[in-house]
């Protein structure tokens, strides 16, 4: 499969994956439900990585193979987990206090940031129609700060949209290590997210504990379909991914923009599901967004 129709099929589950945690995360408890969803995800991967190791002559596919890494790679998978995770937890209670009308565009802008970063710690100097995917996103996101009035959120004080932005930002580096590990280091797509979907686990238990002893609010949990369907959606969307952006001739700066168009499956689904207001202002600044960052990846 090309990777560009695998990116559109990630983009599309990737909608759904955001839809799932909303409804996981409302009046809910977020650390037990991060837990919970991607315990769902190591607990698939596990009798991958058992039959990769104990009988790989007689594993079926080479797309799922769980191959042998070194202490090393082990390691930069441990911290790509680690830098996830801290992303998450931002995007996680950001997602519980906030309409997903929202909250998923603002996490669509990453591309934003991404660039924004490379120019500021690396001086990088971004093309003319970088520099106006630039100015376009910041001005759709202006516009979102003023919709977002009508329901009485505020972005340049509300906590919630600012744990949003740290979590876009964090992910933005995450982007960015993916390539690392699948291209540069040549890592295997099912080794990289086995591997990964297991320290989740380990790196995430510990916030589980605290939550436990009460470190983190309310105790309150309720159960929910959605919450192991959250680890499932990601693995499938992740999956894709990974598969896309570890062929050789993938290209990030399409894939990269491809995948935000996860935001207008999140746009309608908030609508259709929770009766999200202002459509039609929403849907505006969304496609404006999505025009910015096309810009930002435009070569």
């Amino acid at each position: 499969m090309s990777w560009l129709l695998l990116s559109i099929l990630s983009a599309l589950v990737l909608g759904a994956y955001d839809l799932t945690k909303k409804a996981a995360v409302q009046d809910n408890a977020v650390p037990p439900v991060l837990f919970f969803s991607v315990l769902t995800g190591a607990l698939v991967w596990l009798p991958f990585l058992i039959w990769s190791h104990g009988a790989p002559g007689s594993f079926p596919s080479e797309r799922f193979l769980v191959v042998g890494m070194s202490g090393q790679e082990h390691l930069l998978i441990l911290l790509k987990a680690a830098l996830v995770s801290s992303s998450w937890i931002f995007n996680y209670f950001a997602v519980k206090h906030l309409p997903v009308s929202i909250a998923s565009p603002i996490r669509s802008t990453s591309p934003l940031w991404t660039i924004l970063v490379a120019v500021t710690l690396m001086e990088e100097s971004p093309s003319l129609h970088q520099w106006v995917g630039i100015v376009v996103i910041l001005g759709a996101f202006y516009a979102f700060s003023i919709v977002g009035k009508l329901e009485g959120i505020h972005f340049h004080r509300d906590r919630w949209v600012g744990f949003m932005v740290v979590a876009t930002l964090i992910g933005s580096f995450s982007a960015l290590y993916d390539k690392y590990l699948l291209q540069t280091r040549g890592m295997g797509a099912a080794t990289v997210q086995c591997w990964f979907s297991i320290y989740l686990v380990v790196v995430l238990f510990p916030f589980s504990m605290l939550w436990r002893a009460g470190r983190f609010g309310s105790r309150e949990f309720r159960w929910r379909w959605t919450i192991p369907m959250i680890g499932l959606t990601l693995l499938v969307a992740d999956f894709f991914y990974f598969v896309a952006i570890g062929q050789e001739d993938a290209l990030i700066s399409v894939i990269s923009p491809l995948r935000r168009c996860a935001v207008l499956v999140t746009f309608l689904g908030g609508m259709a599901l929770y009766g999200e207001k202002n459509f039609r202002p929403k849907l505006a600044c969304i496609v404006v967004i999505l025009l910015g960052v096309l810009l930002l990846n435009w070569k």
